[in-house]
């Protein structure tokens, strides 16, 4: 088990390593956010009826609702809570007030590509509040993204998707691994443990 669990830790460690040295070695102009996306609120979703549409908040999915606030890829930025946890969406959602969604211009930016560079940036960092982690969106619209041209934009989430892959391929595998090592342990373990009582035949 702790063999699994510590190349799953080497091969994320090897994923950020690779993804911030591609970023790092970027030589293009670097624009704020505010200069290819807008970004807007969340709102209350309590008076909608159930469906198939995600609400996500700053920890990830909380229920499922009949409409949605925006149905274009977006990357969804944490405004309170755990500020690194972003998201990338394709598909339509609705968003609460805890987390923030963006509109970004395709034809300056792919969202993905926005996606991963966040992923890079440490938002935690820009915290403006002293008690609940906050971001604001006069803070976050300063941040400073590179920006090559799309081709490279491209070339750069194609292979982070790839890595993406091998990496969540690992964290889905390992749960069922170690299920798999601890079902052999417990048997061989109740079979070394199964002594026939004394008069049993043998």
């Amino acid at each position: 088990e702790a063999e699994l669990e510590a190349e799953l830790e080497a091969r994320t460690l090897q994923y950020e390593y690779y993804r911030d040295s591609l970023f790092e070695a970027l030589d293009c102009p670097r624009v704020p956010l505010d200069s290819f996306a807008k970004i807007k609120n969340g709102k209350t979703y309590k008076e909608f009826g159930a469906g198939n549409i995600p609400v996500y908040g700053s920890g990830g999915i909380m229920t499922y609702v009949d409409r949605s606030s925006y149905d274009k890829p977006t990357v969804l930025i944490p405004r309170k809570g755990s500020l690194g946890n972003l998201f990338y969406l394709e598909e339509p959602f609705w968003n609460v007030d805890t987390i923030f969604y963006t509109e970004i211009d395709e034809e300056q930016v792919i969202p993905k590509f926005l996606y991963y560079f966040l992923k890079t940036a440490h938002l935690e960092d820009l915290n403006t509040a002293g008690g609940v982690p906050s971001l604001t969106q006069k803070v976050l619209n300063k941040v400073l993204i590179p920006v090559p041209s799309l081709e490279e934009q491209q070339r750069i989430v194609d292979i982070l998707d790839r890595f993406d892959a091998l990496t969540s391929s690992l964290s889905e595998g390992l749960p069922a691994e170690l299920a798999a090592r601890r079902s052999q342990y417990e048997y061989y373990r109740d079979q070394l443990l199964s002594f026939p009582r004394k008069g049993e035949n043998q």
